[in-house]
């Protein structure tokens, strides 16, 4: 498949041979080195901080490159030269989407900061060399506002490879196949962290943290903790997603909140654990039962996606999209090719290959076009973008999976870490998916790589700030 040979090509690309067993000294130590961790690095090293970044994967990336819809960011010049709806957006509709996607529960502050901050980050990000200005629409939305690369190309490896050749450009120094084993405190103040790679155990000293290691996602009896109706579900993220990052912030006294929020993505392909992205649908292709029937609107949250999917017969959907949509969008290019996708040359083929009446699919289709026609949708939705009516057509099967933790480390505006006592824990940030409050029941497709930029950006500020401050 080519998910896995580019996942093969960025290992060989992104590996950096672990450096020797000995202690060492920084300003700023980062725990991963993910699109958070690499954010964080990069701005704090450019701010004249010395920093010294801790992978325990044999390459750099995290669940980042994994990810495939886009950046969400609002007023941004690439949202007014695409005009229409996406030129209406700013950071006030932005943070009422976000909001009332997360079900309320998000932390008000950290909200507006991520929506405030959001066209900054597209555009740091375009300064350092990445091709964002592609804008689409996804799930929760109100308006484009989902930046990705030139052709709606997926956007995981563009922000990888942008922060990861930033990073070689400075020299940063970036150590793989190294495990951070315990964030050291010293008279209540961070002092470094424990370090295990295959020569040994060491220590480094620094006067700021910023833990970037990721969430729980891949660490099912974790999920299960906390969720046990998750037991047993399948995942879309990488291996290394396993909490340590959030047991050793607790360890160092930070105060954990809604760890038991997780997100399913409503669109894995079964048995294959692919991710369908949230493009594909927001692009404008729809979801059919077993039954050959639409039954929910697609571009509704993930978390009332994923349930609909499920009171579906066998728990299963089909992601249905015509050779006009596929043609929209870069990121169908590899899915098509896959055995697991359905290629039909008309909807009678297709039907056979879905095992649905074909009289049924042509039904639903041309109930489809007929609500796109009058703009009254029985289930709701209000972007109808296709008739979906040219051939070849091509259906995947999909599933919903474990995708998201939403909870974490206890964090404020300037991802400064609190402990169980309401206090700042001195010297220790936090940033990504490590991190809870900002997404509340429900992540938005999009707002992950808006987070894990924005506040990986303010956890290099903030860090550098207080190792200057400390120092004197």
């Amino acid at each position: 498949m080519k998910k896995i040979w580019m996942a093969a090509a960025l290992l060989a690309a992104f590996s950096i041979g672990a450096e020797a067993t000995e202690n060492a000294t920084a300003d700023v130590a980062v725990i991963g080195a993910g699109g958070a961790g690499l954010s964080a690095a990069v701005q704090a090293h450019d701010l004249g901080a010395k920093v010294i970044v801790l992978e325990k994967m044999p390459m750099v990336g995290g669940n980042t490159i994994r990810a495939a819809g886009g950046l969400n960011a609002a007023g941004t010049p690439y949202q007014a030269a695409k005009g229409g709806q996406a030129a209406l957006d700013s950071a006030e509709i932005m943070y009422y989407d976000t909001m009332k996607g997360g079900h309320w529960l998000g932390n008000p502050e950290l909200v507006r900061t991520l929506a405030e901050r959001s066209a900054s980050s597209v555009e740091w990000l375009v300064t350092l060399g990445a091709d964002l200005r592609d804008v689409g629409l996804m799930a929760g939305a109100t308006l484009p506002r989902t930046h990705r690369p030139t052709g709606g190309a997926l956007v995981g490896p563009e922000v990888i490879r942008t922060l990861y050749t930033a990073s070689k450009t400075r020299n940063l120094d970036i150590r793989t196949n190294s495990t951070v084993q315990e964030i050291i405190m010293k008279g209540g103040r961070v002092a470094g962290v424990k370090v295990k790679d295959k020569e040994g155990t060491y220590t480094i000293t620094a006067k700021a943290v910023v833990d970037a290691a990721g969430g729980f996602g891949a660490n099912n009896a974790m999920v299960s903790k906390y969720v046990p109706k998750l037991k047993g579900f399948a995942t879309t993220n990488q291996p290394g997603a396993q909490g340590e990052g959030l047991t050793m912030a607790e360890e160092a006294g930070a105060k954990l909140i809604q760890m038991d929020q997780i997100q399913t993505h409503p669109t894995v392909v079964p048995e294959f654990g692919e991710m369908i992205t949230e493009a594909v649908r927001g692009n404008g292709a729809i979801l059919i039962n077993k039954d050959g029937k639409r039954f929910f609107n697609e571009l509704d949250t993930r978390d009332a996606v994923s349930a609909a999917i499920l009171k579906q017969k066998d728990g299963v959907a089909y992601l249905f999209f015509d050779s006009d949509m596929q043609k929209s969008l870069k990121a169908t290019n590899s899915y098509i090719r896959q055995r697991y996708c359905l290629t039909g040359a008309t909807l009678d083929e297709i039907a056979g290959l879905m095992k649905v009446d074909p009289a049924v699919l042509k039904a639903t289709m041309e109930d489809w076009k007929k609500a796109k026609s009058s703009g009254n949708d029985p289930f709701g939705r209000t972007d109808m973008p296709r008739n979906l009516d040219v051939g070849p057509f091509y259906a995947i099967a999909v599933t919903p999976a474990v995708h998201h933790t939403m909870g974490g480390i206890q964090i404020d505006k300037k991802t400064r870490v609190y402990d169980k006592s309401g206090r700042v824990i001195p010297g220790l940030f936090a940033a990504g998916e490590v991190t809870g409050g900002i997404h509340g029941a429900n992540r938005l497709g999009g707002n992950a790589q808006a987070d894990i930029v924005t506040f990986g950006r303010i956890a290099g500020e903030e860090a550098f700030v207080y190792s200057k401050s400390a120092a004197n």
